[in-house]
């Protein structure tokens, strides 16, 4: 990662913008439990996601689903720009009107509407503006999602592999202990790991951290305060966040916090 690289996250009405320029940088595997909506400014960046190899060129708009695991990187050392939206699933469905969860069919696509919205929004978020007109252009961006970009028959997840990501939720101030879960279900180490990453695209340790760190982001929005999060969520010392921290969002978690208003 280089001086010049910058991952800026700014909050608003519920939503978190982030605005985002590297050249060597690369995201680990991870997910994100919100909706994810992004617009691609410079560049080329491609992403492995489902297991197909996705890029996003310029002016291309990027669908996340909540739970889809994905790396990130550009494509060449020129390197890119961008920035993304992520949306609580409560507030996104709420927005569309809709009770059932919806999610995106095609990662990648290219509508001119929709990115303006996209754009429009993590402008206004950046400068300042007030919730109540973040409010009204996320209800525009959701206005410009067309039929084909967006659909109600969401896939259903793996029974196992539901119960086990709720297992390791709601255990995140332990030590991932594989055969309690595997126990549980019957299989083997090995079968359990086989048939998480199948169903998830990304291992249950890989969750694990994954989790931890997601956990931590929103204590420290929470309460703004990184050590009680560093202890909470059971990292080593404030590295071992930092570290964790940096490969999903770009930044340390004392970074991202001294953004927070």
């Amino acid at each position: 990662m280089t001086a010049t690289d910058k991952f800026i996250y700014k909050k608003s009405a519920g939503i978190t913008a982030l605005s985002a320029s590297f050249t060597d940088f690369r995201y680990k595997k991870h997910r994100h439990e919100e909706y994810a909506l992004g617009v691609t400014l410079r560049g080329i960046q491609q992403y492995n996601l489902d297991g197909s190899l996705q890029s996003s060129y310029k002016n291309g708009v990027m669908l996340f689903n909540p739970e889809q695991a994905h790396d990130g990187r550009s494509q060449n050392k020129a390197g890119i720009d961008y920035v993304m939206l992520y949306v609580k699933p409560k507030l996104f469905l709420e927005i569309l009107a809709r009770k059932d969860i919806v999610h995106f069919p095609s990662p990648i696509v290219y509508n001119w509407e929709l990115e303006q919205s996209i754009l429009n929004l993590s402008d206004a978020i950046f400068s300042g503006k007030d919730e109540s007109l973040c409010s009204e252009l996320l209800l525009s961006l959701a206005d410009n999602f067309s039929h084909s970009e967006i659909s109600i028959t969401c896939p259903k997840s793996n029974a196992l592999t539901k119960k086990a990501k709720e297992m390791i939720y709601y255990n995140l101030d332990k030590v991932l202990r594989l055969e309690e879960i595997c126990k549980e279900f019957g299989m083997s180490k090995f079968q359990f790991i086989r048939a998480f990453k199948a169903n998830t695209g990304i291992s249950p340790y890989q969750y694990f951290l994954n989790c931890k760190v997601e956990h931590a982001k929103q204590l420290i929005e929470k309460n703004h305060d990184i050590y009680s999060a560093v202890t909470e969520c059971s990292f080593f010392d404030l590295t071992h966040l930092n570290r964790h921290f940096k490969s999903i969002y770009g930044t340390t978690a004392f970074e991202y916090m001294s953004q927070l208003n």
